[in-house]
């Protein structure tokens, strides 16, 4: 089997991701909560490895995309051109979310785009449970990817993370936890706003708000996560 280089195409990417497939990587999988159907039974590492290897390329990004093999969809999204990439690609590749971990992988390219933040308005308000769990996915990952975007984009995120804190769905709620968090730990001037709403949630009758906002309290309150933000000044 020939080696893979920037060179290679979809159908030869797809022969050897099916090459080093594992039956028991893939029962491993399921221990994470993710669905094994369309997945070969590829390590992240190794995905990344070859993403690197083979390099962007757009066109060969959308037919990778096309062949429904999760780890093959994995690396189109890091292969893919973010400043190429439109709102309706992004939603036509959102509409096919099934599993928290393609989400999760796929919202990195998503919040590079020019589009990412109308893109977390409109999934946030989308009733299906994977385009919900992208938009707050998206806003922990811009969090890292967004270093010079203002305080207050992410202060407008807080009435999204409110609005969202009582969708009782494991993979809604884990994400809405993770975006405040993240929002909270970026900086001393979010992490009051992120800390107030923490707090506000863990006095919550609903009990998803309630859980949400307490796990998200207990970390920010953290002297360690304090000690971090006042080194980062």
């Amino acid at each position: 089997m020939p080696e893979l280089s920037p060179q290679s195409s979809a159908e030869e990417i797809v022969v050897h991701l099916r090459s080093i497939g594992s039956d028991e990587n893939r029962r491993g999988m399921l221990r994470y909560g993710i669905k094994i159907e369309r997945a070969l039974g590829i390590p992240h590492g190794v995905q990344r490895q070859i993403a690197k290897k083979i390099k962007r390329n757009h066109e060969r990004a959308f037919e990778l995309w096309q062949t429904g093999i999760m780890e093959a969809q994995f690396i189109a999204s890091v292969t893919a051109d973010p400043k190429r990439f439109s709102a309706a690609d992004a939603r036509r590749w959102a509409a096919t979310f099934d599993s928290w971990d393609i989400v999760d992988g796929v919202s990195d390219l998503f919040v590079d785009t020019d589009c990412w933040k109308e893109l977390i308005v409109e999934f946030a308000a989308d009733e299906r449970e994977f385009v919900r769990r992208t938009a707050f996915a998206m806003m922990a990952w811009s969090v890292v990817h967004r270093k010079k975007e203002p305080e207050a984009t992410f202060i407008d995120f807080l009435p999204i993370i409110e609005a969202h804190a009582t969708d009782g769905r494991n993979f809604v709620k884990k994400a809405v936890n993770w975006s405040l968090r993240s929002i909270g730990k970026r900086s001393m001037g979010l992490h009051g706003p992120a800390l107030a709403l923490a707090q506000k949630l863990a006095a919550s009758t609903d009990k998803t708000a309630r859980w949400i906002g307490k796990d998200a309290a207990r970390e920010l309150s953290d002297a360690k996560t304090l000690e971090r933000l006042a080194r980062k000044g």
